[in-house]
C-alpha cells in the first residue's frame, strides 16, 4: 500500500492539470478579493444613512461551488486520464489489487483536495474579512476561532467533491462523461428539485451535497426553514444526520466505483 501511495503522489503532481486546477482554485480567492474589494470602494462612497443596509456575500460560501468543481474535475481526470492514454493496464500489472490501487489513487486526490480546499476557503475568509476591516457589514465580524467549524467543513466538502469526481470517472471511464455528473451533481440537480412538489423539494434539497457543510456546523441554527445555497429554502437536518449524508456521498459513489472496477476489464 505505501508503494501505490508513492506511486499514486507521483502521477497527481507530474501533470499539467493538476496545476491548472490548483491556479483555478487561486483564482478562485483573487476573484473573492476583488468583488469585496470593489464592494469596499462602493460602501465607503456611501452617505452613512445607506450603510445600513449594504451587504455583502461571504465570499468563502459564495465562490465555494468553483472550488469543488475544479477538484471534482481533478478527481475525474485522476482515473480517466489513464484509461484514454492505455496505461491503466500498466497501473495494474505493477499493482493487481485493483481494491489497493482505487485505495491509494483516492487517498491521493483526497489528499490534494482537502488541501487545496482549506486553503482555499481559509485565505477566502482572511483575505475578505482584512478587506473588509473594522466597517459595519453585517456576517463578516466572526472571528476565524467562530467560524472555523463552519470553514472546516466547508473544505472538506470540497474533498467530498474530488472522491465523487473519482467515482464517476470510474464508473463512466470518460472525463466528459464524468465531469458532465459532477456538474449535474453541483448545479443543476439541487435547482431543479426546488421544482419538485411540496414537501419533496424542500426535503431532498436538505440532502444536497451542496447545503450539508453549513447544517453539520450548526450555522444555520434550528429554524424549521432556511435559505440554504442560491435555490431554494430547505429544512435544517440535524448536524449528526447531516454528518451521515455527508459520509455516504464519500462510502456510497467509491463502493459502487470499486465494484465496478474489479468488475470490468482494463
Amino acid at each position: 500500500m505505501i508503494a501505490s501511495l508513492s506511486s499514486e503522489w507521483l502521477k497527481i503532481r507530474s501533470v499539467r492539470s493538476t496545476y491548472v486546477v490548483l491556479a483555478v482554485v487561486a483564482l478562485a480567492v483573487v476573484i473573492s478579493a476583488l468583488f469585496v474589494w470593489q464592494g469596499m470602494v462602493v460602501f465607503d462612497g456611501l452617505p452613512p444613512e445607506r450603510r445600513e443596509n449594504f451587504r455583502v456575500i461571504p465570499m468563502e460560501e459564495y465562490m465555494l461551488p468553483m472550488v469543488q468543481l475544479a477538484l471534482g474535475v481533478l478527481g475525474v481526470l485522476a482515473i480517466t486520464t489513464e484509461y484514454a492514454h492505455g496505461t491503466i493496464k500498466s497501473s495494474l500489472v505493477a499493482v493487481p489489487a485493483r481494491g489497493t490501487l482505487l485505495a491509494a489513487k483516492a487517498a491521493a486526490v483526497a489528499a490534494v483536495a482537502l488541501a487545496a480546499g482549506q486553503a482555499a476557503v481559509f485565505a477566502t475568509f482572511l483575505v475578505t474579512r482584512a478587506l473588509v476591516g473594522d466597517r459595519p457589514i453585517p456576517d463578516h465580524g466572526a472571528s476565524v476561532a467562530q467560524q472555523a467549524p463552519q470553514l472546516l467543513l466547508l473544505g472538506l466538502s470540497v474533498a467530498v467533491f474530488a472522491m465523487v469526481g473519482l467515482a464517476f470517472g470510474v464508473a463512466t471511464r470518460s472525463a466528459a462523461g464524468a465531469i458532465v455528473s459532477v456538474v449535474a451533481l453541483l448545479f443543476v440537480i439541487p435547482a431543479g428539485i426546488t421544482y419538485l412538489p411540496a414537501p419533496w423539494g424542500t426535503r431532498l434539497s436538505a440532502v444536497m451535497l451542496p447545503n450539508l457543510p453549513d447544517q453539520i456546523a450548526g450555522a444555520l441554527g434550528w429554524r424549521s426553514e432556511v435559505v440554504v445555497g442560491p435555490w431554494a429554502r430547505v429544512p435544517v437536518l440535524p448536524p449528526a444526520w447531516a454528518a451521515v449524508a455527508l459520509a455516504a456521498y464519500i462510502v456510497v459513489p467509491l463502493a459502487a466505483a470499486a465494484v465496478l472496477f474489479r468488475r470490468r476489464d482494463a
